[in-house]
């Protein structure tokens, strides 16, 4: 049954961010900051390693890249478009919310883990791609497969930062899940060539969350979501 997927996936990361609220408790600060700095570190190999196997293409005659103009204007144009919605002040209100409704008000991480968290498991072609497949054929595989990779990123995440990582699993459910009772409607507008430009924009995102974490900078990533839209309508110029 179409759904699964994402049940499982949502599951997956409420155990994690259980587990890491456990291993939280025994952890003195000096190892939460060098978990978090292993995180950033790792995020940052994530995403430079997802932009570059889009964007290297090998050939006879050596290697060339693809792809950077694409790039450019959609990070450029999805950054004016995010700065103009102010998307990141709309993830920070959700939450602030959620900060009061679960009682966490002296919780000073929580706004840091709940965004960083959220931005790190629903960027990404495997979130597309595995709830398309989900909604199309109800193969949940691909989302099973994700499951087990942010059972652990959402541990990681807890046990650096705190609770706030758990509730990423709202938007996770509602974006995965949008996308699987939508499938009929968007798989036949997606061509490979959008998915795998999705796939490079989304990677060069997670590069940015890891900065943040690495070197305890603000870029705003979420105002720079837009750019994912704006990678798959720049697809047929390209």
């Amino acid at each position: 049954m179409p759904g699964w997927g994402t049940l499982i996936n949502g599951l997956a990361v409420i155990g994690g961010g259980l587990l890491g609220l456990i291993f939280r408790k025994g952890l003195p600060q000096r190892f939460q900051i060098t978990l978090m700095q292993a995180l950033g570190l790792s995020s940052i190999f994530i995403g430079i390693a997802g932009a570059l196997e889009k964007m290297l293409v090998i050939q006879a005659r050596g290697v060339s890249v693809q792809g950077t103009m694409l790039a450019v204007l959609s990070l450029a144009a999805g950054a004016l478009l995010g700065e103009g919605i102010n998307l990141e002040y709309r993830f920070e209100q959700f939450g602030s919310w959620l900060k009061k409704k679960t009682g966490s008000d002296e919780d000073d991480r929580f706004m840091e883990a709940f965004l960083t968290a959220s931005l790190t498991i629903c960027v990404g072609a495997m979130a597309i791609v595995g709830a398309l497949q989900d909604g199309l054929a109800a193969d949940p595989s691909l989302l099973i497969t994700k499951a087990v990779l942010d059972c652990l990123i959402i541990m990681i995440f807890t046990s650096a930062l705190g609770k706030g990582a758990i509730f990423s699993v709202i938007p996770l459910v509602l974006f995965q899940g949008s996308i699987t009772l939508l499938a009929r409607l968007i798989a036949p507008v997606l061509s490979d060539g959008m998915i795998a430009n999705l796939a490079m924009t989304g990677s060069m995102l997670i590069f940015c969350v890891g900065v943040n974490l690495m070197f305890n900078t603000k870029i705003r990533v979420a105002n720079l979501l837009p750019a994912l839209l704006i990678a798959l309508f720049l697809t047929p110029l390209f």
